[in-house]
């Protein structure tokens, strides 16, 4: 959704928000209703979520649900994006507005076999991103809806022949016999690229939690200051983000490794990392990218491959284990 926001052309004065930003007019949802209600003329309450149990989606839904029935207000609609059309949220969300199913991987049982199942949600997760990715850019472009299918038929043949290229290559070796040593893991970008940093700090969180080790965002309100041999993973388009530098050339003085995905191979990101994945893409500024998708696909076999590094060297987790890290909070 980002990519909306940062957008400058092709959008009329659109607008993202979100429950965690300091602009969000309201302690919940049905407060910032009345805000949202006479601020704009339409707002979409889009919500993310698989089972379609997640505690806070739901809240909101039902907090506008309650403020539309009550005011009459036509100026709020829902979507959702979830593999369960009979939980609550899809429910709420089905009344007032719309919900489509991605199937995930259902009620399949804990496994230890992460080439096959992906880890966690990552079927589900990565399907919604592929989907909201390809709506964003048909949206921007003028497409039909018919449009946004085929969109996601050809990126998913250019995302794997990528993860099949980088995945086998020398480079994500190496990453993985990094990630296999007593490490803790630092993940960043700025923007977009955060947020897919996020996504892959999860997921290797639960297994090296399980080693003992640590995996940390740069720039969180907990990150300690990286120790020799520390593994950082940063994402940037341009490579040139001035923070995302600044946050490699620390680690380099503490003699850590420095791992960067980034779209441009000249660029002083990837000349001062110790490895690199590069994604090229041709888009002009303030336009939707493709990168950061990707960089998430590209990403996405890291944590299965170090979990099988450490099967092989006699070390199984069990997904019922990394389950346990997994807050029920969360």
């Amino acid at each position: 959704m980002s990519q909306i926001a940062l957008a400058q052309v092709g959008w009329r004065n659109k607008v993202v928000l979100t429950p965690d930003d300091p602009g969000f007019p309201g302690k919940n949802m049905y407060d910032a209703a009345h805000d949202l209600d006479r601020r704009y003329k339409k707002t979409l309450l889009l919500m993310n979520s698989g089972s379609g149990y997640s505690d806070e989606p739901l809240v909101m839904a039902q907090d506008l649900a309650k403020y539309i029935d009550e005011k009459k207000s036509n100026k709020f609609t829902m979507g959702l994006l979830t593999s369960n059309l009979s939980s609550p949220l899809a429910g709420v969300a089905s009344k007032y507005g719309n919900v489509v199913q991605i199937k995930g991987r259902g009620k399949m049982k804990p496994s230890d076999d992460y080439s096959e199942v992906g880890m966690m949600g990552d079927i589900f997760e990565l399907g919604t991103l592929q989907l909201l990715n390809m709506m964003i850019e048909a949206i921007f472009r003028n497409l039909e809806v018919d449009d946004v299918f085929r969109l996601c038929e050809e990126e998913f043949e250019v995302i794997g022949d990528i993860i099949d290229a980088n995945v086998q290559s020398e480079t994500y070796t190496r990453l993985v016999d990094v990630l296999e040593r007593r490490t803790n893991v630092y993940l960043g970008g700025r923007g977009t690229a955060n947020e897919i940093a996020k996504m892959t700090g999860i997921r290797l969180f639960h297994i090296k939690t399980a080693l003992g080790d640590n995996v940390f965002m740069t720039r969180g309100v907990n990150t300690p200051h990286p120790r020799a041999g520390d593994l950082e993973i940063l994402i940037s388009y341009s490579g040139e983000s001035k923070p995302v530098l600044i946050w490699c050339d620390v680690l380099k003085k503490f003699n850590g490794v420095v791992m960067a995905i980034t779209g441009c191979k000249d660029s002083t990101l990837a000349k001062t990392s110790d490895m690199q994945i590069i994604l090229e893409e041709q888009t002009k500024p303030y336009t939707p990218r493709r990168f950061y998708t990707r960089a998430a696909y590209v990403l996405s076999p890291l944590p299965v491959k170090l979990a099988e590094r450490l099967a092989q060297r006699g070390l199984k987790l069990p997904e019922y284990i990394l389950s346990w890290y997994h807050s029920v909070t969360q």
